[in-house]
């Protein structure tokens, strides 16, 4: 964690390689876009995707960190613009007889769909599909879809809680949308598996039937980070087909007081040290304390952004303008987030692996890892 700057994103450690595609699916905002994780057969020459996908991001990020677009959006591509992820872009699939276990994965406030490439090929390295939405609700930083009109994109950009309007009421219509989004994502990968035909609106060299076969739509997780964390929570309660969910330090605060009781499935919620507040977590200890299998977890020296991929862009100025640093070893804290969620994952979807040997962490047992949540100052 020196003075230098490294734009290194890390490698899964899982025994796959991994590839990634885009998927787009529809022609109005009311459609869903996805970058799709796998794990992927080698291919000499392969492509590596950039991390920031195009330029126009870069304004999104410098709009939501209240950075002058003209000065920041410029600096951004220059210091991360050409930074690329360890992942095969559109890499052929690895068939699997027995279908890969399939996760939904909802990105944060200000966030889009690749700013948590770290965690999901580290997950698709240990055999998952990983399916991370960019969602279309005003809460990610930016995001577009394609018109019907042939090469016509309309952009959505983030948008503040509007002056005069209690931020609860804006933030829980944004969860209910984010949640809704993520049903419709498992759907999707239902109608490839039936052998439906869905077009993807961005042209990609990847077939998507390829999947039909070897996704295992038995075993379903929601995985999201801070308001993704509390859209996983709500998409239990709002799609059967989710049987657990991972909450990487979640905002509970957009969630109404009166879904708490029909939330049934477990949670395995994963905490930094620095952001969460009692309030935050009273709402968490409503859901262990209704399942012995909702367990809660803090990894200390680490903050908000260290379960994004920002942590690893290590470089002073980048870190100063967003934020990104714990006191924790970056590698370490996904290295414990991770291993948490694949033995939590294995555990309540059923898997026939070697996860469990992780199973401590699920108890807060562990270097620098305690369990529920120690008060800390927060940042909320």
């Amino acid at each position: 964690m020196g003075g230098t700057q490294s734009l290194a994103l890390p490698l899964g450690k899982g025994p796959h390689l991994v590839g990634c595609t885009d998927v787009m699916v529809g022609h109005t905002r009311q459609g869903l876009f996805l970058r799709l994780f796998y794990p992927c057969l080698p291919r000499a020459g392969a492509e590596r995707p950039l991390w920031i996908p195009r330029y126009e991001y870069c304004g999104g990020l410098a709009d939501f960190a209240h950075r002058s677009r003209r000065w920041c959006a410029p600096l951004l591509g220059v210091a991360v613009g050409s930074c690329r992820v360890p992942v095969s872009w559109n890499g052929p699939f690895k068939p699997c007889s027995s279908g890969y276990p399939l996760i939904i994965f909802s990105h944060g406030l200000g966030a889009f769909r690749t700013l948590y490439s770290s965690v999901c090929s580290e997950l698709a390295s240990w055999g998952f599909a990983v399916a991370a939405l960019e969602h279309r609700d005003h809460s990610a930083c930016l995001t577009y879809f394609c018109t019907a009109e042939a090469g016509r994109e309309e952009w959505i950009p983030y948008r503040r809680v509007p002056q005069g309007q209690k931020e609860f009421y804006f933030r829980n219509k944004q969860v209910h949308q984010r949640a809704e989004e993520c049903v419709r994502a498992l759907r999707l990968f239902k109608d490839i598996s039936s052998g439906k035909s869905v077009p993807n609106v961005l042209h990609q060299d990847f077939d998507l039937s390829v999947l039909k076969d070897s996704v295992d739509l038995t075993k379903v997780a929601i995985v999201g980070h801070s308001f993704g964390g509390v859209t996983a929570v709500l998409a239990l309660v709002k799609e059967p087909g989710f049987r657990c969910a991972v909450a990487l330090d979640a905002w509970m605060f957009p969630l109404e007081n009166a879904l708490y009781s029909e939330v049934l499935k477990p949670v395995l919620f994963i905490n930094t040290e620095k952001f969460q507040t009692p309030e935050s977590v009273a709402k968490m200890k409503r859901l262990s304390s209704r399942n012995s299998q909702t367990k809660i977890i803090t990894i200390l020296g680490s903050v908000h952004r260290s379960q994004t991929d920002f942590t690893f862009l290590t470089g002073n100025l980048i870190s100063r303008i967003l934020g990104t640093r714990g006191t924790l070893d970056p590698y370490k804290a996904l290295d414990i987030t991770s291993r948490a969620a694949l033995a939590f994952l294995q555990r309540h979807l059923d898997l026939e692996e070697e996860f469990d040997r992780w199973d401590n962490l699920l108890e807060g047992v562990g270097a620098s890892v305690v369990p529920e949540a120690p008060f800390c100052r927060s940042n909320l």
